[in-house]
């Protein structure tokens, strides 16, 4: 679809440079031959980038008016691209990390100041597959950080960024950080994963001793039959969810309980409704703390819902006590 509108000028210029003056392969000087301008949407605004673009004069040279453009040029974004590199680990970040859908990432770009549409969301999306791909294939780079510590401990898990979808599976390692393989499959058998443990194990340099999952089923046969010398052992958050357990079911109970004492909202709601005058703004205030507090469940079991939705109450039932000791009330 064409622009429906002009786009804004940019708000900053910058001017980039080759970092050599001479060709790499003649050393005869290599001057400007011209000038190239493009304009790239970042998340600091548009910026308009000046190119110096050098060439060789030198007829008997094989790199004979073989255009040399600035280095930091793929620093700024893509060939061709019109966002920028910070835009794409934004949108990379938002699907991968907070497991958004494109219209709430397109929603959230959106409200950081950029103009960008749906459908270049989705583009943007394949850009940074395509850049972890290129990155996750450097193996030589990657056995080069690897083979130093003599082992890797693999962390698995997978990743499904909305219903119905396919699943991330994220192989890294915990010792470095580094990413070891990241692929999309519509499903997670133990022959699937089986694929992608053998595929990891044959190309480090060094030896899986050990792996960390969530001990799901597939995944501990997957990791039996490919890795049968590795320990393998649950994480330590499942760890932890699994000590905290009987807290947990009694914490989800006080706050069911919890929630049984704070019916009745909706008709409070409804007996201001219309009305701008200071008690009704103050009502609708209450009331809209209240539904917060009991909408925020946490995550267990770093965070207990229940004394959580206590203490939220019992911050809203002193305030309004306040209120009501200096002669006022929020329902009057």
């Amino acid at each position: 679809m064409a622009r429906r509108q002009s786009r804004p000028a940019a708000q900053r210029q910058v001017r980039l440079e080759p970092l050599g003056r001479v060709c790499p392969h003649c050393e005869q000087p290599a001057h400007v031959a011209y000038h190239s301008r493009r304009t790239v949407v970042t998340l600091e605004g548009l910026c308009q980038l000046t190119l110096a673009v050098r060439r060789c004069r030198n007829a008997f040279c094989p790199r004979h008016q073989r255009a040399y453009r600035p280095e930091e040029e793929g620093r700024w974004a893509l060939p061709q691209g019109e966002f920028g590199l910070d835009v794409i680990a934004l949108v990379g970040a938002l699907r991968f990390g907070d497991h958004r859908s494109v219209p709430e990432i397109h929603r959230a770009v959106r409200g950081r100041g950029v103009a960008i549409a749906e459908r270049s969301v989705t583009h943007l999306l394949q850009r940074y597959e395509e850049l972890v791909t290129l990155h996750l294939a450097d193996r030589a780079a990657r056995a080069e950080r690897l083979r130093p510590q003599g082992r890797v401990i693999l962390a698995l898990d997978g990743l499904q960024p909305d219903v119905g979808h396919e699943v991330l599976w994220v192989l890294r390692d915990c010792l470095s950080g580094e990413v070891l393989l990241a692929r999309s499959l519509l499903s997670g058998t133990s022959d699937d994963l089986a694929v992608l443990l053998t595929e990891v194990r044959d190309a480090l340099p060094v030896p899986i001793t050990g792996v960390i999952s969530d001990g799901q089923h597939p995944i501990r046969e997957a990791v039996r039959r490919v890795l049968p010398g590795a320990a393998h052992q649950l994480c330590q958050f499942h760890y932890l969810r699994e000590a905290a357990k009987p807290i947990f079911e009694a914490d989800r109970h006080a706050k069911k309980e919890l929630k049984k004492r704070v019916r009745g909202v909706r008709p409070i709601e409804r007996a201001v409704a219309g009305r701008d005058d200071g008690a009704a703004l103050a009502v609708r205030g209450y009331c809209l703390a209240v539904r917060s507090a009991l909408t925020d469940d946490g995550r267990p079991p770093l965070a207990a819902a229940g004394l959580t939705l206590h203490e939220r109450l019992e911050a809203i039932a002193a305030s309004i006590e306040r209120v009501q000791a200096k002669g006022g009330s929020p329902a009057s």
